[in-house]
C-alpha cells in the first residue's frame, strides 16, 4: 500500500473507507459480504499467520480454536463500527499499536481481492487505491459518524430500516452485544436511546444523498 505522508497515531478514532476500482459492484452476495467480515474477525486474531484461503480451509473445529485466542485487550486495532456496501466499506477503527490500522487493512483487503479475483476468474487490481482516513476530533463526532456509517444502507435505498442490512454492526448495536466491535466503553446510551438517535436522522440523511446524487451524477 506504500507510505503514508502522516501515519496514524495510536490511541486516536479513524473513519476508514475505501471502494472497488471504477466503482465496480465487488459484493454481489451474501456469501461474499460474509467472507470479507469473517476477515474482520479471523485478521483481528493474535494467531491470524495463514493465508485467509487457507483458514478457511480448516475444520471449523480449527478455525474456532484460532479465532477464540483473540485477545481483545492487546489487539493491534479495535473495530467501533462498519458497514459493507456492494462497491465500498466504512470502518470506524481506534489504532493501538504502531501500523496497525495500516497493517490490518494491508491484510484484509489483500485477502479479498485474492478471494473475489479467483472466484470471478478476473485479475488486477480490485480497490481504488490507498484507503482514505479521517481523524475524529471529538466524542460528538465519534458517535455521529456511528449512525452515519450505520444508516448508509437505508441512505442508498438498498433497505428502508437500517438494522434490515445484514452487513454492519448496527443490529450488534442493538442487541448490544460486543462481538466482533468494542463499544460499550465509549457510549453511555442504550437500545432504545440509540435506535432512535439513529432513526431520527434518517429521512434527513436520505435526502442529502439523493440531493448529492443529483448534483453529482
Amino acid at each position: 500500500m506504500g507510505t503514508r505522508k502522516i501515519e496514524l497515531a495510536n490511541g486516536e478514532f479513524y473513519h476508514i473507507y475505501n471502494r472497488s476500482i471504477a466503482k465496480y459492484k465487488i459484493f454481489t452476495s451474501d456469501r461474499e459480504f460474509q467472507h470479507f467480515i469473517y476477515s474482520f474477525r479471523y485478521y483481528l486474531a493474535p494467531e491470524a499467520n495463514l493465508r485467509m484461503s487457507r483458514f478457511t480451509e480448516l475444520s471449523t473445529k480449527n478455525q474456532v480454536k484460532i479465532l477464540k485466542k483473540r485477545d481483545k485487550k492487546n489487539q493491534k486495532i479495535d473495530i467501533i463500527c462498519y458497514c459493507i456496501m456492494p462497491t465500498h466499506f466504512h470502518l470506524l477503527i481506534k489504532q493501538n499499536q504502531d501500523y496497525g490500522i495500516t497493517d490490518y487493512l494491508r491484510l484484509v483487503q489483500n485477502s479479498y481481492s485474492h478471494y473475489f479475483n479467483i472466484k470471478h476468474k478476473r485479475s488486477g487490481p480490485l480497490w481504488q487505491g490507498k484507503f482514505k482516513n479521517k481523524q475524529i476530533e471529538s466524542d460528538e463526532q465519534l458517535l455521529h459518524l456511528t449512525r452515519y456509517i450505520h444508516l448508509n444502507p437505508s441512505t442508498s435505498g438498498l433497505v428502508d430500516k437500517p438494522q434490515d442490512w445484514c452487513h454492519s454492526s448496527y443490529n450488534e448495536y442493538l442487541n448490544s452485544d460486543e462481538d466482533l466491535c468494542t463499544y460499550k466503553n465509549l457510549f453511555n446510551f442504550d437500545l432504545s436511546e440509540y435506535k432512535k438517535f439513529v432513526n431520527n436522522e434518517k429521512d434527513y440523511q436520505r435526502q442529502l444523498h439523493l440531493i448529492k446524487s443529483t448534483i453529482f451524477n
